[in-house]
């Protein structure tokens, strides 16, 4: 597993050479070709580490799936920041809020008309095309002041549908209450409602819709990317996973810039040293696509209400002997009519009978997995349902037989 990783780590390394030559760290290393590359690794894995930033190389080379650095990290501080804001939804065709129901709309619809001049007397409109809405938006990492991004927008009140409407301008503020963004424009909104005097058809959801492109950036989120000091963080945390990115990122540092930068911090960062000469951008980029061996915790998922069952690599059972029996009774009732003899004073009648049978069916089956495709087998040669495999799965955890986490949903 580590050979491979070797030889993929080397070939990225001989094609980041190539096409980084115009901005590189002056320790950096420059191959012409990925053979050349190649034999360069071998002699570098042949020779002991000497420890000073990133220590040893890990041994834990067999690993589970083989994924790039920045499909199962992240780089600390660079994230998302939810924006909410309060507006209205205005050119409705007579589905949006009753201002009797909604009081608060007709307050924020005279409250922007007399930011527009405009005083009318109160309970003087009685009009259902406007509604009050929630715009919610996630403002992605380094948009800058200008740049545009997409909304969301949520009924508050009792309107019946926000399709074909018109959002007035609505300022969006973050958790710490600043504005960082303007949205106004018209709704797109996928689902509709149709209805008459006996029946009414609705599909999707018209009360809620969205605006592409809705938002206007305003105020940049500061943060602190670019330093010296970078934090990879893993979406999964997992101590050998940390350990194998660190060594997989050290060793190709040391051929390209001559230094280890990476250092296991926990079980979910990784500490990163930004070579000197060299952008925290271009950094990133040369190392975020490197192959990591990645390792993940034995675990056992089932959902009782859906009957699914989602069974990790990881997982194992001892060798145990398990015996599931289902119990069918069917009650049959065939009434007989009874009638009385000629010229009596009898009367008709019913007799009951009743059918009774009792059916119990059982299977025993040996049940022991290394492998996944054992484990599987041996649940599908009892054959049971879904709902079977989560009660088997629960008595073989109490057992002490199931060597992985149970997690019921």
């Amino acid at each position: 597993m580590m050979r491979r990783i070797a030889c993929l780590v080397a070939l990225i390394l001989a094609g980041t050479a190539v096409a980084n030559a115009g901005e590189s760290s002056p320790n950096a290393k420059d191959y012409k070709s990925p053979a050349e590359a190649q034999a360069a690794w071998r002699k570098a894995e042949r020779e002991a580490d000497d420890g000073r930033w990133g220590g040893a190389a890990s041994p834990l080379g067999e690993g589970g799936a083989i994924a790039r650095l920045k499909d199962i990290a992240n780089i600390q501080g660079v994230r998302e920041n939810q924006l909410v804001g309060y507006g209205l939804v205005i050119g409705l065709n007579g589905t949006g809020d009753s201002l009797r129901n909604a009081p608060f709309t007709e307050q924020s619809m005279r409250a922007m008309l007399d930011n527009l001049g405009i005083s009318p007397p109160p309970g003087a409109s009685r009009v259902k095309n406007i509604a009050a809405v929630i715009v919610t938006a996630n403002l992605p990492p380094f948009a800058g002041r200008g740049s545009r991004i997409d909304i969301t927008v949520s009924s508050l009140g009792d309107a019946t549908s926000l399709a074909g409407g018109t959002l007035v301008m609505t300022p969006l503020a973050a958790a710490d209450g600043q504005t960082y963004a303007v949205a106004q424009g018209n709704m797109i909104v996928s689902g509709f409602t149709a209805s008459g005097e006996a029946s009414t058809l609705t599909q999707g959801v018209p009360t809620s819709g969205r605006i592409p492109n809705g938002a206007l950036v305003e105020k940049e989120v500061t943060g602190n990317f670019g330093q010296d000091e970078l934090v990879v963080e893993l979406r999964q945390p997992d101590f050998t996973t940390a350990v194998r990115i660190t060594d997989t990122i050290n060793a190709f540092a040391k051929r390209r810039y001559n230094e280890p930068v990476a250092k296991e911090r926990d079980s979910k960062s990784i500490r990163l040293r930004k070579p000197k000469n060299i952008s925290a951008t271009r950094f990133l980029a040369e190392i975020e696509g490197l192959p990591v061996p990645t390792d993940e915790v034995a675990r056992v998922v089932v959902d009782e209400r859906t009957g699914t069952v989602v069974i990790g690599e990881k997982v194992r059972i001892s060798r145990v002997a398990i015996s599931h029996g289902s119990l069918s009774v069917r009650v049959t009732e065939t009434p007989t009519i009874v009638q009385p003899e000629p010229f009596s004073r009898g009367l008709t009648a019913v007799e009951p009978n009743t059918d009774i049978q009792a059916t119990q069916t059982s299977n025993i089956g040996v049940l022991g997995g290394t492998d996944l495709e054992s484990l599987v087998k041996g649940l599908n040669q009892i054959g049971v349902k879904p709902q079977g495999i989560i009660a088997i799965l629960q008595g073989i955890k109490t057992a002490g037989a199931l060597h992985a986490e149970l997690v019921v949903q």
